[in-house]
């Protein structure tokens, strides 16, 4: 075969050729390409990893300034809730002397109308012993036909009265 017989001429050419190839390949990317492409991986990692510290440091800042927030908004709805129910103790207090006043002043209309309810009911009462005692006499006089003296007749009217 005429192949295999050339190949002892062309062999070493051959070789030759092959180391020069990878050789100029080996120093062009190996030795120019490769540590440009490291370094801008280098570079990509330092930049994302600045960006995530700075990122956490941003939501540590945000975090914080929420917990602020909230610590000032528990204080303020404390301090309202405070003014609320001081406000509503004295509204109640308010309240309470306002009715303290209305309940003296209807006591006081209450013990009048009682007084004068007893005044008249007093009233009435001498007035229907007098109505009693003139009738007692009357009907006496008509039925029995003797005179009943006003005294008995009242006593006798406030006896029945007491009993009634």
């Amino acid at each position: 075969m005429p192949q295999i017989d050339q190949l002892a001429e062309i062999w070493s050419s051959q070789v030759f050729w092959t180391l020069v190839f990878f050789g100029i390949t080996f120093f062009v990317i190996g030795r120019g390409m490769v540590p440009k492409v490291m370094e801008t991986v280098g570079m990509r990692d330092k930049q994302i990893s600045d960006d995530l510290a700075a990122a956490q440091a941003a939501r540590d800042a945000a975090d914080a300034q929420e917990e602020a927030w909230r610590e000032r908004e528990n204080a303020n709805r404390a301090k309202a809730q405070g003014l609320i129910a001081e406000a509503k103790a004295s509204a109640a207090a308010a309240s309470e002397k306002k009715l303290a006043a209305a309940q003296k002043r209807l006591d006081t209309k209450l013990a009048k109308a009682e007084a004068d309810i007893e005044a008249a009911r007093t009233s009435a009462m001498a007035e229907i012993e007098d109505v009693a005692l003139e009738a007692t006499q009357d009907i006496v006089s008509r039925l029995a036909g003797t005179k009943v003296d006003k005294r008995s007749a009242r006593s006798a009217v406030k006896k029945a009265l007491a009993n009634g």
